[in-house]
């Protein structure tokens, strides 16, 4: 078997440039609007330079990706069956508005996918984040069994998580012009929505 050899430190420094520069070409233009001329020069290396490393468009875009689902998801994961039902939930939609807060040109790059028909990353969403989000909503669905949490759609509800948290980062233009200076949309974010899904989510028996 024929082991690549590992990247040098000049390539590697590269390569994390130009993923850096297609990250903010992409996020901004979409998949479509992107060009290979605009990553090159946003990276400051030349056209050919960059197909050193990445043959094609479609190629740094399904690197991008891939990174980003395993970022994406691992909130997600770290949803314990063990724990106490509303603070595991809560602690997610904490996760994912700092995903949002922390990296938004990664959630508009998802959003734009979405919007385009998601051609791209249909097996992702099938193969990682279907058996993901069904595994999850199967713990959900068994702490509301048990009395534990309001009675709601399991799937629907972490709908719910993911607009609520993930409008901060693809909306934040307009988020910010609405509120205007003097705010903090990510810690006025966090204190209402989780007021808003402890509500909804504590049993009615527990209030």
């Amino acid at each position: 078997m024929t082991r690549s050899k590992p990247k040098t430190r000049i390539q590697q420094r590269n390569s994390e440039a130009i993923l850096e520069a297609a990250l903010e070409v992409f996020s901004q233009a979409g998949f479509r609007g992107a060009t290979l001329d605009q990553i090159a020069d946003r990276a400051g290396l030349s056209k050919p330079n960059l197909l050193y490393y990445f043959p094609s468009k479609e190629a740094i875009h399904a690197a991008l990706i891939a990174a980003l689902l395993r970022v994406w998801l691992d909130p997600l994961r770290e949803l314990d069956a063990a724990g106490d039902p509303v603070e595991e939930i809560l602690a997610y939609v904490r996760r994912k508005l700092e995903l949002s807060r922390d990296f938004p040109r990664e959630s508009r790059l998802f959003a734009n996918e979405i919007l385009q028909g998601a051609p791209r990353i249909e097996g992702p969403l099938v193969d990682e984040l279907k058996p993901l989000v069904d595994e999850k909503a199967a713990v959900i669905a068994g702490w509301m069994a048990q009395g534990r949490l309001a009675t709601l759609d399991p799937h629907h509800l972490i709908f719910s998580i993911w607009a609520t948290t993930q409008h901060y980062a693809d909306f934040d233009v307009q988020v910010r012009a609405v509120l205007g200076p003097g705010h903090d949309p990510f810690s006025e974010a966090e204190s209402y929505l989780l007021t808003l899904f402890r509500s909804s989510l504590t049993p009615r028996s527990s209030n």
